[in-house]
């Protein structure tokens, strides 16, 4: 008897907790949506920015050395004078050579004279054709040997092969040299190359004509524009980069070859999806956004590949109809309903509400 009554009590116990949950259900209002500000996903071209150092060096530079052995008598510039192309440089001693000349001259003279006579009873019949034919050919080596004295005799004078800047000099009037002594170092700098070492990935992306940005070491506030001039034919299997050249005028003359440059260029990547930066959320598993789907948050896990002036470009599953809440993140959850609002001094176009239910459209 004790039993059923216990029974009946928890029995009736059991249907007022039920009746009173339902009541509850049935007073609580729904939850309404979070308010939250959403921007559109940008689709942009990822940006790679690759920086290098490279080396400047002059467009024309040229090692001087004499080309025969002698006393120097005369050394006839300074570091640093520009020289038009041909002018002397430096002078040997030249006395046998000037000797050499004037004693081939009297050979030529002799020979032009005796060949003269030749000719002048050449129809008498007193000569034969080959006592002509010899002073003919006596002329003729008299004249090569003479040319020969005078290139012996300009060798002793160093002079420049082209127009230019030259360089340090470690000679001095009274040392002797040879065709082994360097001389000097000339340089025509008013352009310069730049070469510098690029990654293979962005082989077919630097080609002639295109500009990249340098920037002297010396001078760190300042930017030059460098025009890729040509590329090496080949790939460094080691390092696996290529060597780019680029010219820059050298204005003013500030800038010698030898210098250090910082180089940076940009090529266009992928194109992905772009949000701000403050759309982000960090989490025990990676980074991730919300996106406004039907009115809705939806979570999506996404990789940062690049950033750029405050936005930052993500691989996911983000598509250029979407929109990312970029305030509010902290306060939604996957799935919960969001009214998407307009910012404050927002244009109205800037924000196009999209309500999930009627009650967010009334």
């Amino acid at each position: 008897m004790g039993f059923w009554i216990v029974r009946r009590l928890i029995a009736a116990f059991g249907l007022a907790v039920a009746v009173a949950a339902c009541s509850a259900d049935e007073s609580a209002p729904e939850r309404p949506p979070v308010a939250v500000i959403a921007q559109p996903v940008r689709i942009l071209p990822e940006t790679l920015e690759i920086e290098a150092i490279g080396t400047a060096r002059a467009t024309t530079s040229a090692e001087i050395y004499p080309e025969t052995a002698g006393r120097v008598t005369n050394v006839l510039f300074s570091a640093g004078d520009y020289v038009r192309e041909g002018a002397p440089l430096l002078r040997l001693d030249a006395r046998a050579e000037s000797l050499a000349v004037e004693a081939a001259r009297v050979q030529v003279s002799e020979a032009d004279q005796l060949l003269t006579r030749y000719r002048r009873i050449e129809d008498t019949g007193a000569l034969s054709e080959s006592q002509i034919e010899a002073g003919e050919t006596a002329l003729a080596s008299a004249r090569i040997a003479l040319r020969q004295a005078e290139m012996a005799l300009g060798d002793r004078v160093v002079r420049a092969p082209f127009s230019g800047h030259v360089g340090l000099t470690e000679i001095d009037p009274g040392d002797r040299v040879n065709d082994s002594t360097p001389i000097t170092q000339i340089d025509r700098r008013d352009t310069l190359y730049v070469d510098f070492p690029a990654p293979e990935a962005v082989f077919n992306a630097l080609r002639p004509g295109q500009t990249v940005q340098v920037t002297p070491f010396s001078e760190p506030s300042r930017t030059i524009d460098a025009r890729v001039v040509t590329t090496d034919t080949r790939v460094a299997r080691d390092s696996r980069d290529f060597t780019v050249r680029t010219a820059i005028a050298n204005t003013g003359d500030t800038l010698r070859p030898g210098m250090s440059f910082r180089v940076i260029f940009t090529r266009n990547g992928e194109a992905r999806p772009t949000v701000p930066e403050e759309a982000i959320v960090w989490g025990g598993e990676g980074s991730h956004l919300f996106l406004v789907r039907d009115g809705k948050a939806r979570r999506v896990p996404v990789t940062i590949t690049s950033r750029r002036e405050g936005r930052v470009f993500v691989q996911g599953d983000v598509r250029a109809s979407d929109r990312v809440i970029v305030e509010g993140v902290q306060k939604v959850r996957d799935g919960q309903d969001v009214r998407v609002i307009r910012p404050a001094g927002a244009a109205p176009q800037d924000v196009q509400l999209r309500p999930a239910r009627r009650q967010d459209a009334e």
